[in-house]
């Protein structure tokens, strides 16, 4: 999705200008998406949310499936509209992003210019007579709110996996003609959520954690959806 991201400044993007987004076929090939567990009540009525793991970082990341091959987003058609009521936000920012900076917990705007969205001509301006426009402000407002929640959901997650309440997920579904077998992912383990103490459920409901940790759970059913998606694409 993001190709040629870079720092955003009033020297390089003087002129530049960022177009309204239209439709998603730039994400047409991403079938994992980051989400936030602010996201999860809503994202799990339409996609599985499942953990995967980074061992360079030692975590584990929330991610909504969109697909169930790697390069096949099972949510955006051919016209490039996305197919459901709710769009991750990861997927909603581009092509803007975050970077971190040398100074902790300080972060810059970067922008993907290579993005069709960035244009010389069409769209809002960035910046006018040197100076940041409100489309700048906006952009800086909502990337800051991701990065709040970004900060949450990893002690979220932090807190799963120290507790040992992460579990692989090995799961066969049917897709057309054959059995695919669903793994390299990590769920919820439910059985280890109802055996914990009475001291440590209540940290989980101090900490607000509950309504992320059943909105997972619950999500699993959507394994379901992306089987049909995938088979109705399939007899195209």
């Amino acid at each position: 999705m993001f190709e040629k991201v870079v720092p955003v400044n009033k020297e390089r993007h003087a002129t530049k200008r960022i177009k309204e987004i239209t439709g998603f076929s730039f994400a047409s090939r991403f079938h994992i998406a980051y989400v936030t567990m602010h996201e999860f009540a809503r994202a799990a009525a339409i996609y599985p949310i499942v953990f995967l793991e980074d061992k360079e970082k030692d975590e584990f990341r929330p991610v909504a499936l969109l697909g169930l091959d790697a390069g096949s987003n099972l949510f955006v058609g051919e016209d490039g509209k996305w197919d459901a009521s709710y769009v991750p936000a990861i997927i909603r920012r581009y092509p803007f992003a975050l970077a971190g900076t040398s100074t902790e917990g300080q972060f810059t705007i970067c922008i993907d210019e290579a993005s069709e969205l960035v244009s010389d001509t069409e769209g809002s301006p960035l910046f006018e007579n040197g100076e940041p426009t409100q489309v700048i402000e906006n952009v800086k407002r909502y990337l800051s709110e991701l990065q709040q929640m970004d900060v949450l959901t990893r002690d979220f997650a932090k807190f799963l996996a120290e507790n040992n309440m992460l579990t692989p997920l090995n799961m066969r579904v049917r897709e057309s003609d054959r059995v695919k077998n669903i793994a390299g992912c990590y769920v919820i383990n439910e059985e280890r959520l109802n055996n914990l103490s009475d001291e440590r459920f209540l940290e989980i409901r101090a900490k607000r954690f509950l309504p992320a940790i059943y909105a997972q759970l619950i999500s699993l059913a959507q394994i379901e959806r992306l089987v049909a998606l995938n088979d109705k694409r399939a007899a195209k």
